[in-house]
């Protein structure tokens, strides 16, 4: 759901009613992941999407439905449904997918907990502020049940990363409680995945699944040395989601003229720079000057660092005198082999943009666990982080 929250944060402030249909589980050969969804107001208007077309026309019935009767629901689609050619998932996957119906027109409680004793629903609050949080591009992670008992499928709690939350899954508070520690631990890995709780942790009789959505600022990319290849590298990064820096001393190069695509532009010595920042493990670094005044000082420093990747330019020879001088000044054999030189896999680039995409290619591999080799004929998975069906979960007591 977050994956729309910008257009659905529209939504919600313009008061449009609408039901949202979000991927919670996939098995085998699914075309999109966990948070993945697409959402359908009362006019009829969709946005987005949960399988890249395959089950898009039954989906969209479903929210349909859900706008009507104003109750969530949780349904499978796959090669086991005698339906599944019907509605178009033939790649031999499965997907469950949960469809809630939000009201953005006058929200409040949805039922009254007076003479039931359960909590006010609050989904659709929590959910209002959840896609605010991911619009506004803060870190924030909403959790909801989409297993367990009928009376709280589909209920939401919204956490930040200080432990701070919103709403309530409004079975006991010590589920509450829990959800909240697994749910942060979550944001902090900037994952999204489902997760049960046991009976235990629950505390309502049975145990709850949940599906949990982080929604964290774009990743970095730190693109060293402002060249050709530079500008290409950046339209492609930007491309694949990263919030991209272009770095170099020379302040005639680094321009915003040669690099509009770029969220930011920084006239400075590469180590210097990279010495001034705070980077996570999602960070990219890409080293494009391939000259040993400016790669040896940054490279000492970015090999050290916990982040995602990082990659330098340069021959098979510039590479081997690269490595020597970053041994001489101290590196391990483990730190240098975190370097990915040459940059990028082999396709045979040869212009700027063929280069950013043999690159690009490398860094989606490294984070997916992707091996590089062509899929005709080999017997790797497509899908490399594909999560389990509702169902085959594992429990967190």
């Amino acid at each position: 759901m977050l994956d729309i929250a910008e257009e659905l944060h529209r939504w919600v402030g313009q008061g449009r009613d609408f039901a949202v249909a979000t991927v919670v589980a996939t098995n085998g050969s699914a075309p999109r992941q966990p948070g993945a969804a697409l959402a359908v107001d009362t006019d009829g208007t969709a946005i987005g999407s949960v399988s890249g077309g395959c089950v898009e026309g039954a989906v969209y019935e479903l929210c349909q439905e859900a706008l009507k009767t104003g109750k969530p629901v949780l349904e499978r689609f796959g090669y086991s449904d005698e339906d599944a050619f019907a509605v178009g998932l033939t790649c031999g996957g499965i997907i469950d997918i949960l469809i809630t119906p939000v009201r953005a027109s006058g929200r409040g409680p949805a039922a009254d907990s007076g003479s039931t004793g359960t909590p006010v629903d609050s989904t659709a609050e929590t959910l209002a502020a959840a896609l605010a949080a991911a619009a506004q591009g803060e870190a924030a992670a909403v959790a909801r049940i989409i297993e367990g008992p009928a009376e709280l499928v589909g209920r939401a709690l919204l956490v930040r990363p200080d432990g701070s939350h919103t709403g309530t899954l409004g079975g006991h508070p010590a589920l509450d409680r829990t959800a909240v520690e697994e749910t942060r631990a979550l944001l902090d890995a900037g994952r999204t995945t489902t997760l049960e709780i046991g009976a235990e942790g629950a505390q309502c009789g049975r145990p709850v699944v949940l599906l949990v959505e982080s929604s964290v600022p774009a990743p970095r990319m730190i693109v060293f040395g402002a060249i050709d290849f530079a500008s290409a590298l950046v339209k492609v990064g930007k491309f694949l989601g990263y919030r991209v820096t272009v770095c170099d001393a020379r302040p005639v190069f680094a321009t915003r003229a040669r690099f509009p695509d770029a969220d930011e532009i920084v006239v400075d010595w590469p180590h210097r720079y990279l010495d001034s920042q705070e980077l996570d493990g999602r960070t990219v670094l890409c080293v494009l000057t391939h000259d040993a005044k400016f790669d040896v000082p940054l490279l000492e420093r970015a090999l050290k660092l916990p982040v995602a990747y990082v990659g330098a330019m340069g021959s098979r020879r510039t590479h081997l005198d690269r490595q020597q001088r970053l041994r001489e000044v101290g590196l391990t054999e483990l730190e240098l082999n975190r370097l990915r030189s040459p940059i990028g896999l082999d396709l045979g680039a040869r212009t700027p943009e063929e280069t950013a995409l043999s690159i690009a290619a490398e860094i989606v591999a490294n984070r997916r666990g992707g091996t590089g080799t062509p899929l005709t004929g080999a017997h790797t998975p497509i899908h490399h982080d594909v999560t389990r069906p509702v169902g085959q979960i594992g429990s967190v007591a």
